[in-house]
């Protein structure tokens, strides 16, 4: 049996095909469409200027020509609402940082092919280059009087080798040579197998010149924030074996002339994201101590610049935070909460700690699934409790707008980018419900998307679709998978299942050595929600989910029968082969599982799909990308080779070319949809 629906891939050819001669493919239905997907838009790392008169944004737009999403620096005049092109055309720039002074931008662009660090002087709106580099840099940091810019870079060492191998005569036709790896990571998942090197901080001046090299070694160091003019605060893991320990990390401090580096932080446990006060006293930071435990929740620490008192702003606040930025006056530190499906941007005092909400927002960068993903910042000149903010705004109608708050203001809309496609679309309304877990007495947060004229009659089919990680959190945000199954007819439901964050460290450690476990409880206890309430057809029941989600939904059908058919996207399937192959096999045995396969296998066994795959009778779609490298494609492989030999219904998808990011690239998008769609109709014997 062959996956491919001829009407499918039909459907695709004509849709690419129009898209490429810049014509539009009218919609068959009301909602959102496959053609749409090539046409949708969103703003990302929006940048306020010192003096909170401008914004720059990146501008996300999808190449249909070069199948990527491609982009441009956009600047928005605060006062006036005035938005124009920066940095025009359709290759990816990214990482604007203003100046300290505000006159200068540097940006990231990839105009031609390979990504150069330039400085855009604002009032002239010449451009330049600022150095030659070999690799793609990290995002730039300017020093405090603007002189020198700082960025991470990976810098390529002599690979592993065992033998010297004879020189091949002049236009021989040899095989390629052997390639020797001796570190544990030896590939990673959307870089695939990793060249032989480290990433090290580098500092160029800001009128363009040489990059120099400040840190050394084995070890990666990135993340480079400038104390003052002459040291900078980087994070590493300076250590004999760091891959051993994933997470860990430290904070040093490098002396900008010599390179000399000390440890600022000394604890068992991760130490990230520094972010230096406006004197420059103090960094705010984010971390904890290790308890081992597959998820432990970062909380903002503020110390003093020499690494001294270090002091717990959140201990009180049960919600992860991150993406620092100080206030201008010092007084407070601003920062990303996850909040009970939320991503709310807070501001912490640096004395008491005390925190509050000034919106509950953020986020709508991720495009395909409804993640929680956003960014902000800071106007450096404008401080107190009247602050402006620019960050990225979330809505479950539309992709991320850029928006901009002045303290706990009301929140102003800078852009719509996707009126123009989306406003004559009769787009899937979005409503949360809170579902009482069968399990015990915990409360499930789910949003419910509806088609159109939809009724709670009990006929209609419905789609669980499940979020990976596992800790993670979806949430209020739009989705152009979620709207377009609803566009085909499907209520669509997504939840946060125990194991999701945001919900406080101890609803996240629920799954802890317990995963997959109640969790599948949960979430069969959305599915009976709905059938209750008649929001579905208990006879078209149909579940998909990715990564973690892929896992849950092969273990749901090992669990139940209920469903018509399965989609599981780049699942765990096995453990055991999990821990030993893929890119994060030391956080798998030393965090998760908390062994090794060979000393407890019953245990590996015990949490693995395919320990239930002679249960399995639902029809089940698997696929996966094959560059794969987090949840590898023998995963996927071996829950469909098992299927077949018990002579169940299932197909295998494998993406060329993919990695775990399946949709990263806009085509890949349709074609998961479309495919897992496709599954779908043909088990929904009732029809619609």
């Amino acid at each position: 049996m062959r996956l491919v629906h001829k009407k499918i891939f039909a459907v695709g050819v004509m849709i690419l095909a129009a898209l490429w001669q810049g014509t539009t493919v009218l919609a068959q239905g009301a909602g959102l469409q496959p053609e749409h997907m090539f046409q949708l838009e969103y703003a990302s790392d929006p940048q306020i200027s010192p003096n909170g008169k401008t914004i720059v944004y990146a501008r996300r737009t999808m190449d249909v020509a070069r199948d990527r999403v491609g982009g441009s620096l956009w600047q928005i005049d605060v006062a006036s609402g005035e938005h124009r092109p920066l940095v025009a055309g359709d290759s990816v720039s990214a990482s604007p940082r203003f100046s300290p002074d505000g006159g200068r931008l540097v940006y990231l662009d990839a105009s031609d092919g390979k990504p150069q660090l330039r400085v855009v002087f604002l009032d002239t709106q010449k451009h330049f280059a600022l150095a030659q580099l070999a690799e793609t840099p990290g995002v730039p940091s300017w020093s405090p009087d603007g002189r020198w810019l700082a960025f991470s870079q990976f810098v390529p060492s002599e690979p592993a080798k065992l033998a010297d191998a004879p020189q091949a005569p002049k236009d021989a036709q040899w095989a390629k040579p052997v390639r020797v790896f001796d570190d544990l990571m030896f590939r990673f998942n959307g870089a695939g197998y990793l060249r032989e090197g480290a990433t090290h901080v580098f500092v160029v001046p800001a009128e363009g010149g040489t990059a120099r090299q400040l840190t050394t070694g084995e070890n990666d160091f990135s993340q480079p924030v400038w104390l003052n003019n002459s040291e900078l605060i980087v994070q590493g893991n300076d250590v004999e074996h760091p891959e051993l320990d994933p997470i860990e990390s430290e904070l040093y401090l490098v002396d900008v002339d010599s390179g000399e580096r000390r440890a600022l932080t000394e604890r068992d446990g991760p130490d990230s994201s520094p972010a230096v006060s406006p004197n420059g006293k103090r960094i705010a930071y984010v971390g904890f101590d290790d308890a081992v435990k597959s998820y432990q929740q970062y909380d903002l620490y503020v110390m003093n610049s020499d690494g001294s008192g270090s002091v717990n702003l959140t201990a009180d606040f049960d919600h992860p935070v991150g993406s620092l930025q100080w206030r201008a006056d010092g007084a407070a530190v601003l920062a990303l909460a996850e909040m009970n499906g939320r991503l709310a941007l807070v501001s912490i005092l640096a004395r008491s700690g005390k925190i509050t909400v000034l919106t509950s927002d953020v986020g709508g960068t991720s495009l395909g699934r409804p993640y929680m993903a956003g960014e902000f910042s800071v106007a450096a000149d404008v401080g107190g409790a009247r602050a402006l903010v620019s960050y990225t705004q979330a809505s479950v109608s539309r992709p991320a707008e850029v928006a901009m708050i002045r303290g706990g203001g009301t929140p102003r809309t800078m852009t719509s980018l996707n009126e123009d496609l989306l406003a004559p679309l009769d787009l899937a309304p979005v409503t949360l419900h809170k579902v009482d877990s069968r399990a015990d007495d915990q409360t499930i947060d789910a949003w419910v998307a509806v088609p159109p004229d939809f009724q709670a009659d009990g006929t209609k089919p419905m789609i669980l679709e499940i979020h990976g990680g596992p800790f993670a959190m979806y949430g209020a945000s739009f989705s152009a998978e979620i709207q377009r199954y609803a566009a085909a007819g499907y209520v669509t439901v997504y939840s946060n299942p125990r194991g999701s964050t945001g919900y406080g460290e101890a609803f996240a450690q629920l799954i802890d050595l317990a995963y997959p476990g109640n969790d599948h409880e949960d979430l069969m206890s959305v599915v009976d929600y709905l059938v209750e309430k008649k929001y579905v057809d208990p006879e078209r029941l149909f579940i998909t989910g990715g990564s973690g989600g892929g896992l849950l939904t092969a273990w749901a059908v090992g669990k139940t029968d209920r469903f018509r058919a399965a989609a599981t996207i780049k699942p765990v399937i096995n453990w055991a082969t999990m821990a030993l192959s893929a890119d994060i096999s030391s956080l798998v045995t030393r965090h998760w599982l908390r062994a090794l396969p060979w000393e407890q296998p019953e245990h590996y066994q015990k949490f693995s799909p395919i320990s239930l795959v002679g249960n399995v009778v639902t029809p089940t779609l698997v696929m996966v990308g094959e560059e794969d490298w987090r949840t590898p494609t023998w995963e996927a492989e071996q829950f469909y080779t098992a299927l077949k030999l018990r002579q169940i219904d299932t197909a295998l998808v494998r993406i060329p070319g993919a990695s775990h990011s399946i949709t990263a690239r806009p085509s890949r998008l349709i074609s998961k949809v479309e495919n897992i769609l496709g599954w779908f109709e043909r088990y929904d014997v009732t029809g619609k």
